[in-house]
């Protein structure tokens, strides 16, 4: 399935690029994104493409390879600011992030992120790391994977999923997604498998825990905004409540909002009002017809109010 970005017009719309400015595209993908940046920058602008899927990064060079505006570093949007710092970058005008998987990782059966088809429990992002998703479902305890089921999935049945995968791994280890789809279906009745997949949850707390995706935004998004130049705009899309509390809190952090505990007298935080950010963008009814990933999808932007 060929990918479509979600919020395409928007997310590069509020970004308000300068022709000659510094770009981040932190989640490249299949460079749906980077494709509208670049069509706005002049010969003197630059786009640098973050991917920690080798597979995304080696396509970009591909399709790229003769254009000198862009920049492709392999690495996750975490080590944002050292590898800006490596090529000699200490200011951006704008960044982009996409998060949540993309549709080619989603469409190889292989990579271990679908519940739809039969690969083996895998679900790295980046394929240079060791941990799997067979290490987490074969090794994690019982209350690590209730807590984290529960936790990043937001799942009710964490418990009882929890024990049916700790029940079924003592006869012999879980290797394939459907294996484990059909495990995790078993705390489900008939009714409640027919609003939504029944692994559904359980496999996105799985592929959040294998690719710390929360923490490596909570890293990310303060290193976004103190590179951020005057005016420089950092857009993001989101695809569930835990990635969109975290984008919400921190630019709220920033936004000058007092933080401290409730009854002091007096406010002794010090926050400063360093960006703005306006309300929460969502796609359409013709964009979710038209892609039902978009149904989830929202976004958030902040705009530098100091350099």
């Amino acid at each position: 399935m060929k990918h479509v970005s979600v919020l395409l017009d928007a997310a590069v719309e509020v970004l308000n690029i300068k022709a000659e400015g510094i770009y981040v595209d932190g989640t490249f993908g299949r460079g749906g994104h980077s494709q509208r940046i670049l069509e706005a920058l002049s010969p003197q602008g630059k786009l640098i493409c973050f991917d920690q899927d080798a597979e995304a990064i080696s396509a970009g060079r591909t399709r790229w390879s003769d254009e000198s505006r862009m920049t492709f570093i392999h690495r996750n949007f975490s080590e944002l600011r050292s590898a800006l710092s490596e090529i000699g970058i200490d200011s951006i005008d704008g960044m982009i992030l996409d998060l949540g998987v993309s549709s080619p990782q989603l469409d190889e059966a292989e990579r271990g992120f679908s519940y739809h088809q039969e690969g083996q429990l895998d679900m790295r992002m980046d394929q240079r790391q060791s941990l799997t998703a067979y290490d987490v479902v074969n090794t994690y305890s019982e209350t690590d994977l209730r807590t984290y089921i529960y936790r990043y999935g937001e799942e009710k049945k964490a418990g009882r999923i929890a024990k049916l995968i700790c029940k079924a791994r003592a006869e012999e280890p879980i290797r394939t997604t459907l294996q484990l789809a059909e495990i995790i279906k078993k705390a489900f009745s008939p009714s409640e498998r027919r609003d939504h997949h029944p692994a559904r949850r359980t496999f996105q707390a799985i592929r959040i825990m294998v690719n710390n995706e929360l923490g490596a935004l909570e890293d990310v998004l303060p290193q976004a905004i103190e590179l951020l130049a005057m005016d420089g705009v950092l857009s993001v899309i989101t695809f569930h409540s835990l990635e969109d509390r975290i984008v919400k809190q921190i630019f709220q952090n920033y936004s000058g909002k007092c933080t401290c505990p409730p009854g002091l007298p007096v406010c002794v935080c010090g926050n400063k009002k360093i960006i703005k950010a306006p309300s929460a963008k969502v796609p359409d009814n013709a964009e979710i017809e038209a892609n039902p990933r978009a149904r989830s999808a929202r976004l958030r932007y902040a705009i530098k109010l100091e350099g």
